[in-house]
């Protein structure tokens, strides 16, 4: 949204107290609105047909050429893997905390843009100190359990190709080529 009144080129289509909305601002939007929503389109199809352990597994073995130059590929999966994990719990964590605050009488929805985004700064000191106490207890339960980072893994599945990987190929590929074409046409 803000390209549109930032961007500058082109022809001027309106210009209104000195803010001028320029063709080039536009297409720069649109670009930048098609990219988001392609990404968003490209994690969600992924998410949806790909289970977390396969996602991780598959990110391990993708990143696993990395392994020559000495970085912690597995660490870095796991990460991933716990990240994935944890995304709908710090969801219904914050549904909680906003519920709590709004019976406190906290107005978290309403006003301005401005007020909502200040309403939101007193839940994120709950939000974190319950992301840090959840990161403790996986830390305590993964090394009561001997996790060690360092040894070497096998997996109890292999990942194979399926055809949901050929159709959701057949749905990304098209819309890399529209961003591809978008960007280097000049348009």
């Amino acid at each position: 949204m803000m390209h549109i009144f930032l961007t500058k080129g082109g022809y001027v289509l309106v210009e209104w107290h000195g803010i001028t909305i320029e063709t080039n601002g536009i297409l720069e939007g649109l670009y930048i609105s098609l990219r988001l929503i392609g990404i968003v389109m490209i994690a969600t199809i992924m998410t949806l047909s790909t289970s977390p352990i396969d996602l991780t597994d598959a990110f391990e073995r993708l990143l696993a050429p990395l392994k020559m130059f000495k970085l912690p590929v597995h660490q870095l999966s796991m990460i991933m893997s716990i990240a994935l994990r944890f995304i709908p719990t710090l969801m219904d964590e914050l549904d909680k905390i906003i519920l709590a605050q709004k019976s406190r009488g906290s107005e978290i929805s309403s006003g301005n843009i401005a007020t909502r985004i200040k309403s939101f700064i007193p839940l994120l000191v709950p939000l974190f100190i319950s992301a840090f106490q959840r990161a403790e207890e996986l830390a305590v339960a993964m090394e009561v359990r001997g996790y060690d980072a360092n040894v070497k893994r096998t997996s109890y599945r292999q990942l194979k190709w399926q055809l949901r990987d050929t159709l959701s190929l057949i749905m990304i590929i098209p819309i890399a080529i529209i961003l591809f074409v978008l960007k280097y046409s000049g348009v």
